[in-house]
C-alpha cells in the first residue's frame, strides 16, 4: 500500500522481501476465504483495536473498510457482505486479487527484489541486506518497515527486526500470540474420538482476576492439544492476558445457547424409560456428539445418573485452559513498535525517514477482516507520510493521481 501510494505519486519505490515471492501471508489469510474487512458500524468496527483505538482510529480516518472495498473493485473485483457482516470478494481467494495488484504495480513502475533479507544498519546509516549471492548496501531518501509480527516464521515474518530495533534505542512491546488457539489437557480418549470436531453454537464466557466478564457466541475446533477457532481467537486476547497474569483461566460454555436452565431441567426430568443417558441427551435437549463428549470430560461420572443434574454444567461447563499457543503458531501477534516512538505519519521519531507500517506495531485485532483493514491502512498512512516527509503536498500528490 506504501508503495502504492508512492509510485502513484511519481516516486521511484524498490520493494524488498526476504522470501521467494511477496505477499506470502496474505494468501494464507485468505485461505479459508479472505475476509477482506467487515462492514458493521463505525463504533463496533473500532470496538475491536482494544485500547489501541485511539492510534488505530486515525488511520481508519484515512482508508476506510469501504475505501477498501472501492480499492478492492478498483482491481477488478467484485465484493459481498457475508451474513456475519464479514466482507469477501467475490470468488472468495486472495491469489488473483494478489497476481493483479503486483501487476499494476509493476506497470507502475515499482521494482521487486525478493531473496533479499533486510538485516540493519551501517554505521553510515546505510541498509544492508543480505542477497543469496552475497551482501549489498543502498542509501535511500526514505524508508517504509513493514515486516510483519512474529508469527508464521516460515512465511517471513520472523520477529528478528526487533534486536535491530532496540539497538538504536527504539521500545518494542514484547511480541506475544495474537489470534491463537490454547491448550487444553484432553483425555487421550477424548483427544483420539474428538480431534477436528467444530463445537458449534456455544456462547463462551469467563471472568478475570480484575472482574471483568466477558461473553461472546460463536463456534470453534477442538484440535489435539486443546481449543481454536473463530470463537476463540475473538477472546483470545484477554484470555492470554488472564493466563500470562495468573498462569491460569477457566473457561464457561452454554452448550445450549437456546434454552434456559429451568428449560434444561423440565426436559431432562422427563421419562427416559429405556433409553441410555446418551441417547436421553440427544433426544431431549439435542446434546449429542463433541458437545456429549465435552460433559464426559469435565463433569463427573455420577452426575450421569441424574439427567437433571446436567442442566446446570449444559449451561455453564467448565474447561481449564493451560496455556496459549506458541507465537510462531498463532494467526498473528500482539506487540510490536511501540505508537509513542512514532508520529502521526507513522515515521520514527528518533529515525528521520524510516516509517513503521502494518503488523511490526503495537497493536492487535481479532480476525473478521479487522487485521487486514488496519495493515492496509497503515501503509497507505506510511506512503502518505513518505511524501510529506519528501516535501509533496497532498495537493499535489491529487493532481498526479
Amino acid at each position: 500500500m506504501a508503495a502504492e501510494v508512492l509510485v502513484q505519486a511519481g516516486i521511484r519505490v524498490d520493494l524488498y522481501d526476504s522470501m521467494p515471492s511477496v505477499g506470502r501471508k496474505f494468501l494464507v489469510a485468505g485461505k479459508g476465504g479472505l475476509n477482506l474487512t467487515h462492514a458493521g458500524s463505525r463504533e463496533q468496527f473500532l470496538s475491536n483495536y482494544g485500547t489501541r483505538q485511539p492510534q488505530i482510529e486515525p488511520l481508519l480516518n484515512q482508508f476506510s473498510p469501504e475505501d477498501l472495498r472501492k480499492w478492492v473493485h478498483e482491481l477488478g473485483f467484485e465484493t459481498f457482505v457475508g451474513t456475519s457482516g464479514k466482507v469477501f470478494p467475490v470468488g472468495m481467494k486472495p491469489a488473483p486479487i494478489l497476481r493483479a495488484w503486483l501487476q499494476r504495480l509493476r506497470e507502475k513502475g515499482v521494482i521487486f527484489h525478493t531473496r533479499n533479507k533486510w538485516s540493519g544498519w551501517t554505521d553510515d546509516d546505510s541498509l544492508q541486506f543480505e542477497m543469496p549471492n552475497g551482501k549489498t548496501t543502498l542509501k535511500p531518501s526514505a524508508v517504509v518497515l513493514a515486516l510483519g509480527g512474529g508469527s508464521r516464521a516460515n512465511l517471513g515474518s520472523t520477529g528478528e527486526w526487533v534486536s535491530l530495533m532496540e539497538k538504536r534505542g527504539i521500545k518494542v512491546a514484547a511480541l506475544k500470540p495474537a489470534n491463537c488457539g490454547f491448550e487444553v489437557a484432553w483425555s487421550e480418549l477424548f483427544r483420539t474420538r474428538f480431534e477436528g470436531f467444530p463445537v458449534k453454537s456455544v456462547i463462551l464466557s469467563f471472568t478475570d482476576s480484575k472482574g471483568n466478564e466477558f461473553q461472546k457466541l460463536g463456534e470453534f475446533v477442538v484440535t489435539a492439544t486443546g481449543v481454536e477457532g473463530s470463537l476463540i481467537y475473538a477472546l483470545s486476547a484477554q484470555l492470554r492476558d488472564e493466563i500470562e497474569a495468573t498462569g491460569k483461566v477457566v473457561i464457561r460454555l452454554d452448550l445450549a445457547p437456546g434454552l434456559s436452565e429451568q428449560r434444561l431441567r423440565e426436559k431432562l426430568s422427563q421419562p427416559r424409560g429405556s433409553r441410555t443417558i446418551t441417547s436421553h441427551l440427544e433426544k431431549t435437549v439435542n446434546i449429542k456428539g463433541v458437545k456429549a463428549g465435552l460433559l464426559r470430560e469435565f463433569i463427573p461420572k455420577q452426575n450421569f445418573t441424574d439427567p437433571e443434574n446436567l442442566a446446570s454444567p449444559i449451561k455453564e461447563l467448565p474447561i481449564p485452559l493451560i496455556a496459549a499457543q506458541s507465537l510462531d503458531e498463532a494467526i498473528s501477534s500482539a506487540g510490536g513498535i511501540l505508537f509513542e516512538e512514532l508520529n502521526e505519519n507513522l515515521m520514527i521519531r528518533s529515525l528521520p525517514g524510516v516509517f513503521g507500517a502494518g503488523e511490526m506495531l503495537d497493536w492487535e485485532a481479532p480476525t473478521g477482516g479487522y487485521l487486514l483493514t488496519a495493515c492496509f491502512a497503515s501503509g497507505r498512512v506510511a506512503g502518505l507520510g513518505v511524501l510529506a516527509w519528501l516535501g509533496i503536498s497532498e495537493k499535489s500528490l491529487s493532481s498526479r493521481l
